[in-house]
């Protein structure tokens, strides 16, 4: 089975190729090939020295043909561009997320119409499909029944994403499945242009003993999931068989990963009984309305008993999220 990661060299993406690739399977079926799929050259990455891996370097649509040019079994669509960088250029997100995802889903359309096998196409939503008014606001407690109403283009891209899968699915063209991402956190590396990359530098900063910013009140109330439970969440959403009861992925309905509810003072709270004082003192309070005007809007209480149902669970606690960074780290150790 040939399996394509779109966005391979992101976070997530690497996270999972090295989980695929310590399985080496794919819901029990031998990966033959596993093609990662990036605008970002990934040459020097521990992964493409393993037999199993093809790297394919450039703008995805320029490497369509070539990437169904032999059949396709799975597609983890994993690129996009993020959420402050499509409000601040709204064609971006267009070209990015919009246009590339409906001419992957034409690509794997083509091959169906072959003959050739109906690729099965796991896509990386967002909570920020969901959003609030003062005339439509939202539930206490979100389900994937809740109404979308995005507040941001990134939203509204994803969610426009959403609906072309399932009428390519209805149609019979590819088996899409739709996971929706928590914010992830703590994401390594340097900060990216997501606007909640705020709340892994809050953590990931000062524990490296770095000043951090924190843009929104104290009060604001946040879904949190790990990069590992997250990757848990992909592949099992991917990997479900459809039908009903427990187990199986039931109906049409995007699944929205589990999530750990917290506030940011409780960040900041564990944060200072992590690290310290010495790194609790290197965050600063400076609340950015840009930043707010979106993260605000999304929900942070969710029912999760869709994804408890294919046996997922949230994070238990954030002092799990600071160990799992820490463990990253050659260095890094929990008090």
């Amino acid at each position: 089975m040939r399996v394509i990661i779109t966005g391979a060299a992101g976070f997530l993406g690497r996270r999972l190729t090295e989980a695929l690739l310590r399985q080496r399977t794919f819901d029990g079926v031998p990966i033959t090939r596993l093609v990662l799929a990036d605008r970002v050259a990934q040459p020097g990455a521990p992964a493409a020295a393993d037999p199993l891996v093809d790297l394919v370097h450039g703008d995805l649509t320029d490497h369509l043909d070539d990437l169904f040019a032999q059949p396709v079994g799975v597609v983890f669509h994993l690129a996009a561009a993020v959420s402050a960088a499509c409000e601040a250029d709204f064609d971006l997100g267009l070209r990015v997320n919009v246009d590339t995802t409906r001419a992957l889903l034409d690509a794997a359309r083509t091959q169906t119409a072959a003959g050739g096998p109906v690729p099965r196409l796991l896509f990386s939503s967002s909570l920020a499909v969901y959003g609030h008014t003062e005339s439509l606001p939202l539930p206490p407690t979100v389900s994937e029944t809740t109404l979308p109403l995005p507040r941001s283009s990134y939203g509204a891209q994803k969610l426009i994403c959403e609906h072309l899968i399932g009428d390519y699915t209805r149609r019979g063209y590819v088996d899409g499945r739709v996971a929706r991402l928590m914010t992830v956190a703590v994401r390594p590396g340097r900060p990216n242009a997501a606007a909640s990359g705020f709340l892994s530098s809050l953590i990931r900063e000062p524990l490296a003993g770095l000043p951090a910013t924190c843009p929104v009140g104290l009060g604001l109330k946040v879904a949190l999931a790990s990069p590992r439970r997250t990757v848990e969440g992909i592949l099992r959403v991917a990997e479900a068989e459809r039908g009903t009861g427990p187990g199986r992925l039931e109906g049409p309905l995007p699944v929205n990963l589990p999530a750990l509810t917290v506030s940011v003072a409780d960040i900041l709270a564990t944060l200072r009984e992590t690290g310290g004082d010495a790194a609790a003192d290197l965050v600063t309070v400076a609340p950015d309305p840009a930043v707010e005007a979106i993260v605000a809007t999304w929900p942070a209480v969710f029912d999760n008993r869709r994804a408890t149902a294919l046996g997922l669970r949230p994070d238990p606690d954030l002092r799990s999220l600071v160990r799992d960074h820490l463990a990253a780290r050659p260095t890094g150790r929990a008090r």
